[in-house]
């Protein structure tokens, strides 16, 4: 039996405060007219992270050179897609706050969902496990890799990238609790020497992201 490979796309990004996702309305069948990630076939001669890149484009508009990206998981379950043996290879992307998409090829709409929204409506093919998945993947990560800052603009404020922990996980963060284990966390967050009043009240210190790849201490979802 012939086997189909295609990427998936679980793209985050935040919007007025709330963990959205990138949802594309299938134009064709199978599934037409149902939510689904973004993505498509990969072609002769290409791989799998250019795939990824070419479908973000195509379907949404949006640049890839604007969004974090990483492999999720791979996806085989006889039966996934209805058109035949397709094995899916899930991307996560995660970028600050995108512009409104624009659809293509075999999407008739595209738009940012609210994370919870869409993880409470039937979306095709097995994107709803894909989704849960990525969640997962971009929470664990925010507790033991600066990735909370790719949300971020260039530089931005404690209470800014708070902000953007409370919207991936879920939950109100103690500020002051916060403020100290991010600044206490070695090469997490580098000073500009810059301020700020845009978060209103006092001007505040600017920060951009440190060179570590792990937090030391980590950050954890509980604490």
């Amino acid at each position: 039996m012939p086997v189909s490979m295609t990427v998936d796309l679980v793209i985050f990004t935040i919007r007025e405060q709330r963990l959205a996702v990138l949802l594309v309305r299938r134009g064709i069948p199978p599934y037409q007219g149902r939510w689904a990630l973004p993505g498509g076939f990969v072609e002769d001669r290409e791989d799998l992270e250019a795939a990824a890149r070419r479908e973000l484009a195509e379907e949404t508009g949006v640049h890839a050179g604007s969004v974090h990206l990483e492999q999720l998981r791979t996806y085989g379950r006889p039966g996934r897609d209805p058109r035949g043996r397709v094995v899916t290879v899930a991307h996560l992307a995660l970028a600050p706050d995108l512009p409104a998409p624009t659809a293509g090829s075999d999407a008739a709409h595209a738009a940012w969902i609210p994370v919870d929204e869409a993880l409470g409506s039937k979306l095709a093919f097995d994107h709803h496990e894909i989704l849960a998945d990525g969640l997962e993947r971009a929470r664990s990560k925010l507790e033991y890799s600066p990735l909370g800052t790719a949300f971020c603009p260039a530089t931005f404020t404690v209470n800014e990238l708070r902000r953007v922990y409370e919207a991936v996980w879920g939950h109100e963060i103690d500020p002051r609790n916060f403020h100290r284990k991010v600044t206490r966390s070695t090469g997490f967050l580098v000073d500009t020497g810059e301020r700020t009043n845009r978060d209103g009240g006092r001007p505040a210190r600017l920060f951009r992201r440190g060179d570590v790849h792990l937090l030391h201490p980590p950050l954890l979802r509980g604490e």
